[in-house]
């Protein structure tokens, strides 16, 4: 049972309401060993709902294939491609090698330990393209604090590698991929995002071109949900992922790679969560209902045995009976409310007099009164209504954030306001690094179809895009 002590009010200090709501929530503990945590079965639930679906979508849209490679990864892999070795340096966790000098990163990424044997598999044109994809974990070691889903030293992610005869097929899968994550992001979290393409400085290291999805939290923070990248030719010459074309020639391939994480349970928790805790999608949770029996002295039976038999009728929504008879139903309220299940389910004595129940949805918590024989088409249809209304909600808090700049004096005035910013840019990562240390916000993206038609804000140079700014996760 959770704790009675009312959580933090989001509005106050959104910090510590989300610690709180993903602790007693039943998401995720903190571990014994600093940096990591650990996910517990609601959580690690939602985690599965929204692999199998990207899983089926890879496997039938794409042809992709699932793989696994080793956890460990040689330092000397690391060194052949020199951007991507600086650019991960700080994040890398080593173990030494008692068998050679070489030491073994503990895997940050694994572009180097997948294209190493790519290098080996791929010979001929025929064997492009080549699409692979691995669901694992991930350790990256340069966070500080703490925080459950959305910094952690070790997460869950799914990393897709594919190698391909040419650049135009590559950035074109790359896309639909994008795409994809789109989707789940809007279809299954019910969270809005922005599709756009990273600027020079926050590009993966050694991609040629970085495409993501940033979704904007209520506190104007913006959380990287997926990305996709076009990696070019660098790695496959440092890897050798080479093979013969239709006139016979050598050639390199163009490879690209992609994946999101487990933060994306944290992108639920902050968009859609309130001052009484979780609110779950439906799609992200096999009990979609809890029925919690009003018991009355004397009628405790009758009751207990309706429940029990609504229970049943209403499998097909993985409803729960909460029956247990040493809490109060004010109490279970209370705690299915924290723990998000998107509809309860009250039944009393006069409910079973009047043929109804009283049906509850998460978000928006009013009371409705619902005959016995039209109860399933009302719960399919406030399933069905739930995730546009939380998109909906979503897509105001997010748009009521976004404040458009055209100025360097109106970009420092909103930047100490907690806006997400919109402003013409030139893209040049000497110009980035110094709004960074003037204002601590960084740019997210350039959203697809911007012109370099403007003005820098900051530099006044011509032949700038309209790009994101905000502070990141």
């Amino acid at each position: 049972m959770s704790e009675d002590k009312a959580l933090t009010k989001k509005s106050e200090n959104i910090t510590d309401w989300y610690n709180e709501v993903v602790v007693r929530a039943e998401l995720a503990d903190y571990a014994t060993t600093r940096g990591f945590m650990v996910i517990r079965p609601r959580a690690y639930e939602m985690w599965e709902h929204i692999q199998s679906d990207f899983d089926k979508t890879i496997k039938t849209k794409f042809k992709v294939k699932n793989a696994y490679f080793p956890l460990l990864i040689p330092e000397s892999f690391f060194r052949k491609e020199s951007e991507h070795a600086e650019g991960f340096a700080p994040e890398v966790a080593w173990i030494a090698n008692t068998d050679d000098q070489n030491r073994l990163a503990i895997r940050p990424t694994s572009e180097t330990i997948m294209y190493d044997s790519y290098g080996k598999w791929i010979r001929s044109w025929r064997d492009l393209p080549l699409r692979i994809n691995q669901w694992c974990n991930i350790v990256r070691w340069e966070i500080g604090i703490t925080r459950l889903f959305l910094r952690t030293k070790e997460f869950l992610w799914h990393e897709g590698h594919c190698v391909y005869t040419n650049e135009k097929d590559a950035k074109k899968e790359d896309l639909k991929i994008l795409d994809e994550y789109a989707k789940i992001a809007e279809n299954m979290l019910c969270v809005p995002v922005i599709k756009g393409e990273k600027t020079q400085k926050e590009r993966f290291a050694g991609a040629q071109n970085t495409y993501t999805i940033e979704g904007i939290m209520p506190d104007a923070k913006s959380l990287q949900m997926g990305t996709a990248h076009y990696l070019g030719q660098g790695f496959a010459k440092a890897f050798g992922v080479e093979y013969l074309d239709k006139e016979g020639k050598k050639q390199f391939g163009h490879q690209t790679s992609w994946g999101f994480s487990t933060r994306l349970i944290g992108s639920v928790v902050l968009m859609h969560g309130d001052d009484k805790g979780l609110i779950i999608p439906p799609a992200l949770t096999e009990t979609k209902i809890v029925i919690v029996p009003i018991l009355i002295k004397g009628k405790e039976e009758i009751v207990l045995k309706a429940a029990k038999d609504l229970e049943k009728s209403l499998k097909q929504f993985g409803a729960f009976l909460d029956d247990r008879d040493n809490y109060t139903p004010g109490a279970k309220f209370a705690e299915w409310e924290l723990k998000g299940t998107p509809l309860r389910i009250e039944i009393g004595p006069r409910d079973l007099e009047n043929k109804q129940v009283v049906l509850v949805r998460r978000d928006l918590l009013q009371k409705n009164f619902v005959s016995m024989d039209k109860l399933k088409d009302e719960i399919k249809n406030q399933l069905k209504e739930m995730p546009k209304a939380l998109f909906d909600k979503a897509k105001k808090v997010q748009d009521a954030l976004i404040t458009k700049v055209n100025t360097k004096e109106e970009f420092l005035e909103y930047s100490k306001k907690g806006r997400y910013l919109f402003a013409p840019f030139c893209g040049q990562v000497s110009c980035e690094e110094d709004i960074k240390d003037n204002t601590s916000l960084s740019t997210r993206c350039v959203p697809f179809g911007e012109k370099a038609e403007h003005k820098c804000f900051w530099c006044n140079k011509p032949k700038a895009k309209m790009t994101y700014f905000a502070k990141s996760y």
